[in-house]
């Protein structure tokens, strides 16, 4: 709900704060007052175009102030303040400034935001209705979510909404195992072919680094065996290195005796040394008996290396790669071979999920068709008491093919009008003129209120071209829509006015060649003499004044 509004320096206003209350809240004034500007205004903090030609002239900025209490249940204004990690409580403050170089800043709770997330935001904070609105209701693409908030049948929605993501997603996976097998069939002689090749030449892990090692074996194989002789014979020739160790073993054992033990330790590590050298001995005799001077041996190698590595540059992955590329390939094999048992089974699975979905979807549209019946009933006996007896108001429903199936259903929905008994129904905003189009919206609010999640609608000329018993009509169902929701109203009607909780007269005075609009509530005499101004004009009679206390119910 709007509860203040603060404006400096817009057009013929220089500083006003107005401060809002629930209940119907109407606002008069003589035609050229102002009125406008205080909704342009308004409009401002709601994501209005800012232009410059709003700036006061001979001020340098403007700027705008609204507070908002979020006492309604709007889970859309929510998500939008979550989304943006906006804090908001109960309440939220948004300020706008513009300077006269175009530049303008914007903060909801003190946070700077741009101007889409703002007008995004103040499409949930209020609703305006006049002759050139062209959101909420008279946007098409709004109806179906305002029946199904009318109609109250959300769980049937989740349903549908729950079935609808299970027959994507059956069909998604459906259309991915068909296009991979397609994929497969056309690559079948091929993928024959590569198994074919790779299973012949059977690549094994980590074989590439092993044939790598031989091959730098066997090139330096001759040089690798000198080394081994050399060594053996160091050992093995010569100074006899194990009878020189034996030699030291006997002479320490004596030794040891006389001293009770005391070099045990020198003699362990002489037994130690004298099989580190026996075994290694033994290791350079296997080692020069495993050194191969065969170049036949060498040369199967490198046709092997070739091999390999020919085969990885073919398929574009490494040598290691090459087992998993044959396990790849055998599997894609096996997906045309037993694919087509998965894909039957993948489509009795989307078929069930369809009719699921179309099941639901059905519910669903037999539930708005008895919502829109009921909606359409209500707004058609609200019209003949606003002068528009002859006008019809319907609610299409139609079905879509498959193409245009949503989580939504697969309705569209639209309202439409006729204003005379032999013309086609047709769009809100194309058929209805702008008296016709602002009544029409208050046939259908005062009938949506309750499913609203918006707190604060504007009217804006609802009373264009009415009078008399019309306008009192008008007045009537703009209070009983304020039982729900706030609502602001821009009238010359005094019938209008009369019905409203709370009323502001907006004035234009001139001083010094200084034109200056200003706000003030009124209560009391000045409301009654208000309304009397507006039945009589500029020259109040005591007769208007009579009248005006009848419209208010005063004696």
């Amino acid at each position: 709900m709007l509860q203040a509004l603060s404006i400096r320096n817009v057009v013929l206003i220089d500083k006003l704060d107005l401060d809002f209350k629930s209940g119907l809240s109407v606002l008069t004034g003589e035609t050229g007052a102002g009125k406008s500007i205080l909704l342009d205004s308004l409009g401002l903090v709601l994501g209005s175009r800012a232009e410059t030609a709003l700036i006061r002239q001979g001020e340098d900025k403007l700027s705008v102030s609204a507070q908002f209490s979020l006492n309604h249940n709007c889970p859309e204004l929510r998500a939008l303040l979550d989304e943006y990690e906006i804090e908001a409580g109960d309440e939220l403050l948004i300020k706008r400034s513009l300077t006269r170089d175009g530049k303008g800043k914007i903060f909801i709770n003190d946070q700077p935001v741009g101007a889409k997330l703002l007008k995004e935001i103040g499409r949930c904070l209020v609703e305006v209705h006049g002759q050139f609105d062209n959101q909420g209701l008279l946007n098409p693409a709004n109806h179906q979510d305002v029946l199904d908030a009318y109609g109250s049948y959300k769980p049937l929605l989740e349903k549908v909404k729950a079935a609808y993501a299970d027959y994507k997603a059956a069909k998604a996976a459906r259309i991915n195992a068909e296009n991979n097998i397609s994929k497969a069939k056309e690559d079948e002689e091929n993928l024959r072919h590569w198994v074919d090749e790779l299973e012949k030449l059977s690549p094994k892990d980590g074989e590439e680094e092993e044939l790598s090692r031989r091959r730098q074996e066997m090139m330096n194989a001759e040089k690798i065996l000198a080394g081994l002789n050399y060594a053996y014979g160091a050992l093995t020739e010569g100074a006899d290195v194990q009878r020189a160790i034996r030699s030291a073993q006997a002479a320490m054992d004596k030794a040891d005796a006389l001293v009770e033990g005391k070099y045990q330790t020198i003699i362990e590590m002489l037994d130690q040394a004298l099989i580190d050298i026996s075994e290694t001995v033994n290791e350079l005799e296997q080692a020069s008996r495993d050194i191969s001077l065969n170049q036949n041996e060498l040369e199967n190698i490198e046709e092997r290396l070739y091999a390999l590595r020919g085969l990885a540059r073919k398929h574009n992955v490494t040598v290691a790669d090459l087992p998993q590329t044959l396990a790849d390939f055998r599997s894609r094999l096996s997906t045309i071979e037993l694919g087509e048992e998965g894909i039957t089974a993948l489509r009795k699975a989307e078929e069930t999920a369809k009719l699921i979905y179309i099941q639901a979807a059905n519910e669903l549209s037999s539930a708005r068709q008895a919502a829109a019946l009921q909606l359409d009933n209500k707004v058609m006996a609200e019209l003949p008491p606003l002068k528009m007896e002859k006008a019809r108001f319907v609610t299409m429903i139609e079905k879509n093919d498959e193409n245009g199936w949503s989580d939504k259903g697969f309705n569209t929905v639209y309202f439409t009008v006729a204003t005379n008994p032999n013309s086609p129904q047709g769009p809100l905003n194309k058929i209805a003129s702008g008296g016709e189009l602002a009544r029409f919206m208050l046939a259908l609010k005062v009938n949506l209120a309750q499913s609203s999640s918006v707190n604060t609608m504007i009217f804006d000329e609802v009373d264009a071209g009415v009078g008399g018993a019309t306008a009192q009509a008008v007045g009537e169902r703009l209070a009983r829509l304020a039982r729900d929701v706030q609502v602001l109203v821009v009238t010359h009607a005094p019938q209008v006015a009369a019905c409203g909780n709370n009323h502001f007269k907006v004035e234009k005075a001139t001083v010094d060649n200084v034109t200056t609009t200003s706000v003030r509530e009124l209560a009391g005499t000045e409301k009654s003499e208000e309304i009397a101004r507006m039945l009589a004009g500029e020259v109040i009679t005591d007769a208007a004044r009579a009248a005006a206390k009848e419209l208010l119910g005063a004696e």
